[in-house]
């Protein structure tokens, strides 16, 4: 099959970059960063390395939504979430959306699928997590971070039907490129159980400006989630939604990713030192929205959002 990955960002080129390296799909990617496609098309490509390691440059179809002729199976979507609604409209009226195609996406945080809804039928729809760390350094310019077969991911469809000949596919395809996935029988927890290990490491890392390896360095750090777990699990179980984790085995995944990604920055943070608003109403906020709506209040997720949006101000 064919793949379109909306966004050349850190995630949309590791995806891409490894699809094409380990598994030679056809890839195309669609952009709307200016000094990203520049960049892209100046040097020939996509510089990428892993661990800081081995830099090369891959070749990449790149294009503005408005250039697009091309007709992908599979549209791959990695945006920030404040940037998602514009996109998808611009990218709607370039006219690159058909009603055969499937989409999928792993982004950070929660409320991206109710925004892809809007263009794709539910049975089309593939829902993602992806616990693989990755930065963004300059346009053009993306490092993987972690060995070499430490890639995990999970997929659901937001139907929360069995897959299709399609969705099948596309897993055998993510197989191919060495992503891990996993299928998932529910896309709501499963989804929730990666914004809650995002709503300890990727929030109090960015608060702190600290890497992961630091993080977990800080004897506090299992008591500290706890607390930002145990008020995530409840907020979410009054709502009716139930992690694929238990809190036991999110505090055990702290520990562990954290470990392995021991000198990475999260994206949180990658986007607060560049001055860019971050997703933290997209995680720590959506969980406590989600406490507030069945009538339970999250008073260390409120508390968290407040001081990732004051370290904001004070930049």
């Amino acid at each position: 099959m064919k793949y379109g990955i909306i966004g050349a960002g850190a995630m949309g080129v590791r995806y891409g970059a490894m699809m094409q390296e380990n598994a030679g799909i056809d890839v195309d990617y669609i952009e709307t960063w200016e000094p990203n496609i520049e960049r892209i098309k100046e040097q020939g490509g996509v510089s990428i390395a892993r661990d800081h390691q081995n830099r090369h440059i891959i070749s990449v179809n790149i294009y503005r939504p408005e250039e697009y002729h091309g007709h992908p199976d599979v549209w791959i979507i990695f945006k920030k979430q404040m940037q998602l609604a514009e996109e998808l409209e611009r990218d709607s009226q370039a006219g690159i959306f058909h009603s055969d195609q499937y989409v999928f996406s792993a982004m950070n945080g929660m409320g991206h699928f109710e925004k892809i809804a809007k263009y794709f039928p539910a049975d089309h729809i593939i829902c993602g997590t992806a616990m693989i760390a990755t930065r963004m350094d300059a346009p053009g310019n993306v490092d993987f971070m972690g060995a070499e077969g430490s890639e995990q991911m999970h997929m659901a469809r937001y139907n929360n039907e069995r897959p299709d000949a399609v969705v099948q596919q596309v897993f055998d395809d993510f197989t191919k490129a060495d992503l891990g996935p996993i299928f998932a029988d529910e896309w709501k927890g499963m989804c929730m159980s990666k914004v809650v290990f995002n709503a300890v490491c990727n929030t109090l890392c960015t608060m702190f400006k600290i890497q992961m390896g630091q993080f977990i360095a800080y004897d506090g750090v299992k008591e500290m989630a706890r607390q930002l777990f145990d008020e995530a699990f409840d907020a979410c179980e009054r709502a009716g939604i139930y992690l694929i984790e238990s809190r036991q085995e999110e505090t055990d995944s702290v520990i562990a990713i954290s470990k392995a990604y021991k000198y990475h920055y999260p994206s949180m943070y990658q986007d607060f030192s560049k001055g860019r608003p971050t997703e933290v109403d997209y995680i720590n906020g959506y969980i406590a929205k989600l406490g507030r709506e069945h009538d339970y209040v999250c008073k260390t997720h409120e508390f968290v959002v407040h001081e990732v949006h004051l370290a904001e101000t004070m930049r």
